[in-house]
């Protein structure tokens, strides 16, 4: 006689489950339906982000294209798939996805600040979640290294086009911001003690 396995739970979170969730200063994200919840990031990760941030933004308002987000914005790429991006750029021609609660649709480009607990879930579950739902750009920051991985959609699965390091590479550039170049040593700068 052979012993059989309970049933495996195989229920996968909505977009309606995931606005129940409360509002308690932890990232919650949906990710294939499962949820994912995660402590704020240290202020080395938000020094980062508010850096690049500041860059790309200050860009775009000059050049009058575009809007940079920086989390917490949701981002509800399908009913199972709402994530918590770092920093989500969406150009001014697909800017009727954003709405006044979050954005509803696939942005131009993601970037995610790597952390201790976050690794993993980055550089293999969200990047395929971003390949699948047809996100053309994706950049994945290192601040342990001080590099930037920067994948693009090329026919429908993402392509590493290059590494930018702060040594090797001092410069992160992307045609997502033609005329735009990114010092890295603002980019790591850190501006705490």
């Amino acid at each position: 006689m052979v012993a059989l396995s309970p049933p495996v739970s195989s229920v996968k979170f909505t977009y309606e489950d995931f606005l129940l969730f409360p509002d308690d200063g932890k990232r919650h994200e949906l990710l294939d339906g499962d949820h994912l919840m995660s402590p704020a990031p240290r202020t080395k990760h938000q020094s980062i982000s508010h850096h690049l941030s500041r860059l790309i933004g200050n860009f775009l308002e000059q050049a009058g294209r575009g809007s940079i987000f920086s989390a917490p914005t949701d981002v509800v790429l399908s009913d199972f798939d709402v994530v918590e991006p770092d920093l989500v750029y969406v150009s001014g021609a697909r800017d009727a996805i954003i709405t006044e609660k979050n954005i509803q649709g696939v942005p131009d480009l993601v970037v995610e600040i790597l952390s201790e607990s976050s690794r993993k879930t980055d550089e293999i579950i969200k990047r395929d979640i971003y390949e699948r739902c047809g996100v053309s750009e994706y950049w994945i920051v290192d601040p342990e290294l001080e590099t930037v991985k920067v994948y693009r959609l090329v026919e429908g699965r993402y392509v590493r086009v290059s590494e930018f390091s702060r040594e090797a590479d001092p410069v992160l550039t992307s045609p997502q911001f033609p005329g735009l170049s990114i010092p890295l040593n603002k980019v790591f700068r850190q501006s705490f003690r």
